[in-house]
This record gives structure tokens, C-alpha cells and sequence, in this order.
């Protein structure tokens, strides 16, 4: 018997053009390959070139499980694509180190390699797979499935990783420029409207929304790359209207209120809300669901342009810790009591607490002193009301040695507000060891 001859398939399978090609270039590369050392891939390396590379062959994920299940029972660690390399499994152990895929199945992937190029069918003269022995022990004969030609085309199956990989780093750094250009604009957006600056925010909105929603690592990289160019030119567009908005004095800030802003503006809240929730942020510092231009994002930015839409006009508010239209709820209990409960808040007044006006511009002071972003606060405040939000603020102040991220708890009892499941009566009774939070 020779190699040099193309078999053909046992039984009802017949000879098809493409399995009499492949054996055809594979004689032909083991002659230039004669009496060299090139084309010794190491085995796993090799594999997981063709996983990366698999989109430029059309294999699934199943037939490189089945083809890493033939190269198991191949013993050396690298392929020598100069000689056949023959393994001869039965059904039944394909079936094992497949994950006990069916034998139905493992045939229909088997069939996809041979057809590919990737392996050659070497059937006996009864179709069974097995190996003929000399008197030495030495494998004289063997039929099964040749892995040669997976090693002759290394060269060309790591040409396809080294693209494969190209790509899914330049469909990232597209996937992150979009996710940016969405936050840094919701929040531009965010800023024109609640200082209430002159510029077409309704419009940017409008714009945002439609180039906003999940940005998928599954979409082409031409589709992702005219998303980007499009939020660039948005983003362009919004800066330079917020910019032209600025008097010359904002301008010309001095130190003192540039160092506020900072203070200010030193937390993501979306960053808070992945920390507390234990999910993990993504490259941009947000949770999937929350990234500036997500449904959740988008509805609370049409929130706000609403409430701007009816409160501008109304004039400010006469005190800095009230926001116009907030329904002020009634204290669910006496200042004293949560005095009692939460002490350290009287550390932070600036001139003593003697009723809830005071307690509410405290809360104020402390929730910046903590790294809670003003928009959590605003949130909290909306949902809870002014007193009960800023119970919640001093609570937070007596355990925050306990707690990981003050922001994000804020807005995790937010959250629970929203749908009724929060009370500040517990947490209180809980400082007072009255009971449990």
C-alpha cells in the first residue's frame, strides 16, 4: 500500500472532487517537503489558531471539538506534516473525549474536516479503523483519519488567526470609542439641559437616540465603524453648542471652582452601581445595561428634559438644597431620634441642627464628602423625598467603614424606593440596635 494514491471512502460514501483534491496537495507538499524541517506545528498551538481563524474556514465550533478529540489520540506533541499521521479511534471513545456527542453527529462533523481539506479518510478494506503491527511492534499499516494535511497548512490557518485577531481588536477599540462618544454626549446633553442652557438639546437628544441601543461584539466592523463617525460628528456638535453657551467669567473660572467641579464630579455613577451590585463594569466603567444611550440611560434623560421643560421659568429655588416641584413628604419620626441614632452628622453642621432644614443642608455636605454624585442624590431625593433621603445619607455615615461604595448603596435603596420595598424606620431602629436593616 502507498500514500502516494488517493483512497477513497468505504461503503456507500462516494469520492467527491474536493477529497480527491486535498489528497492530491498533500502528496504534492510532502515531496517539497522531503528532508526538511518545516511544517512541525506543536499540535494545541495549532488548534487554537484554527478556533480563532475558524469564520475563514465555515467550521463550527462542534467540528474543531471533534477534531480536537482526534488530535488527542495522536501521541507526539508535534505534527510532522512530511509523513501521514494516522489515528484510528473507535465511535465509542470519539464519543467520550467529544462529551458524549452522538455518533450521528461526530459523523456529520468528521464529514465537514475531510470536506475542508483538514483531514484525510484512510478507510481498511472493511471500513473499520484500527493498526497493522510488524514483528517489532512497529505500526506498519494504519487506517483511520490522516491529520497531515492539518499540519501543511499551518502556514495558511495562522495567516487567517493573525487577520482574526486584527479584526476583533480593531471591532474593540470601535466597540469602546462608541461607548465613550455615548457617555461623554448623554451627559453633555445632561448638563445643557439642567443649567438650563440656550441650545438644541431636545434635537441632540433626538440624534443620541438613534444612534444609541446595545453596542453588540457580533455586529461588522463597517456597520459599528459608521455608528462611530456618526456619534463623533454628534458629539462635535453638542460640545461645540455647550461650549458656545459658556459666558466669559465660566470661562475664566478661577482655581477654587475647578477644584469643586472635581469634587463634584469625582464618581460614575453607573461605576458606583456595578460595585455595589457586584457586576462587573465594563471597558468604559459601566454595567450593560446602564451605558449612557441604553433604554434605562435614555428614559432617564427624556425624564429630565421633561422636569427642565416644566420648572424652567419658575426662577431658583430660595434655598440650594430644595429642587422646584419636589413633593416634601413628612418626617417619618422626631430630629431627635435620628440624632440619636446617626451623631456623627452633627460633626458636619455648620452651625448645629435644630430642625430638618438644617438636617437636609448637612445631608447635602455629607453626601459630597462621601463620593455620591450628584445625580445620585437628586435621584434619591426625587424618590425618597428631602428628609428621607437624607435620614438614608446619615445612616450611610455612621457605617460607612462598612460599606464598599456609598453611591452605589444610595442608588441600590433607591432602586428598592421605587418599587416600595424601602423604609428609613428599620435602618434607624437597626443604628439603635432595635433590630436588623
Amino acid at each position: 500500500m502507498t500514500d502516494r494514491f488517493a483512497t477513497t471512502p468505504f461503503g456507500g460514501r462516494s469520492l467527491s472532487h474536493a477529497m480527491f483534491a486535498v489528497q492530491e496537495k498533500t502528496a504534492r507538499a510532502r515531496e517539497k517537503l522531503a528532508n526538511t524541517d518545516r511544517n512541525r506545528p506543536e499540535k494545541w498551538a495549532l488548534l487554537r489558531s484554527l478556533t480563532e481563524a475558524r469564520g475563514a474556514f465555515v467550521l463550527s465550533d462542534r467540528t474543531i471539538a471533534v477534531l480536537e478529540a482526534l488530535l488527542s489520540f495522536y501521541p507526539e506533541t508535534q505534527l510532522d506534516g512530511a509523513t501521514p499521521l494516522i489515528v484510528f479511534p473507535s465511535n465509542t471513545e470519539l464519543s467520550m473525549r467529544t462529551r458524549g456527542m452522538s455518533p450521528a453527529t461526530i459523523r456529520r462533523h468528521l464529514a465537514s474536516l475531510v470536506e475542508t481539506g483538514f483531514i484525510i479518510r484512510r478507510d481498511s478494506p472493511n471500513g473499520k479503523r484500527y493498526a497493522r503491527r510488524g514483528e517489532t511492534g512497529e505500526i506498519e499499516h494504519a487506517f483511520g483519519f490522516d491529520l497531515s494535511p492539518l499540519a501543511l497548512r499551518s502556514d495558511e490557518i495562522e495567516a487567517h488567526a493573525v487577520e482574526a485577531r486584527d479584526l476583533a481588536r480593531a471591532i474593540q477599540r470601535v466597540r469602546s470609542e462608541i461607548t465613550i462618544h455615548l457617555r461623554d454626549i448623554s451627559k453633555t446633553i445632561d448638563s445643557g439641559v439642567n443649567e438650563e442652557r440656550p441650545g438644541d438639546w431636545d434635537i441632540y437628544a433626538d440624534e443620541l437616540a438613534a444612534l444609541s441601543g446595545r453596542v453588540s461584539r457580533h455586529l461588522p466592523l463597517a456597520t459599528l465603524q459608521s455608528r462611530c463617525d456618526g456619534l463623533a460628528r454628534l458629539r462635535a456638535d453638542v460640545e461645540r453648542a455647550y461650549l458656545a453657551s459658556l459666558t466669559d467669567k465660566e470661562m475664566s473660572a478661577s482655581d477654587s471652582s475647578f477644584e469643586h467641579h472635581i469634587q463634584n464630579s469625582n464618581t460614575d455613577h453607573h461605576f458606583e452601581r456595578a460595585q455595589e451590585n457586584g457586576q462587573k463594569p465594563t471597558a468604559a466603567g459601566t454595567t450593560e445595561n446602564a451605558l449612557p444611550g441604553s433604554r434605562v440611560a435614555m428614559t432617564r434623560m427624556r425624564k429630565r428634559l421633561e422636569d427642565a421643560r416644566r420648572t424652567r421659568g419658575q426662577g431658583a429655588a430660595g434655598s440650594s438644597d430644595v429642587w422646584p416641584g419636589r413633593e416634601t413628604k413628612p418626617a417619618p419620626m422626631p430630629l431627635e431620634a435620628v440624632l440619636n441614632a446617626c451623631p456623627q452628622i452633627r460633626d458636619y453642621a455648620r452651625n448645629g441642627i435644630g430642625d430638618w432644614h438644617d438636617f437636609v443642608q448637612t445631608a447635602g455636605l455629607v453626601r459630597s464628602m462621601l463620593g455620591v454624585s450628584p445625580d445620585a442624590w437628586e435621584r434619591a431625593r426625587e424618590t425618597m423625598g428631602e428628609i428621607n433621603a437624607s435620614i438614608t445619607i446619615a445612616a450611610i455615615l455612621e457605617r460607612v467603614d462598612e460599606i464598599r461604595s456609598p453611591g452605589g448603596y444610595l442608588r441600590a435603596l433607591t432602586d428598592r424606593a421605587e418599587i416600595g420595598q424601602y423604609s428609613v424606620l428599620p435602618v434607624i431602629k437597626a443604628l439603635r440596635g432595635e433590630g436588623h436593616a
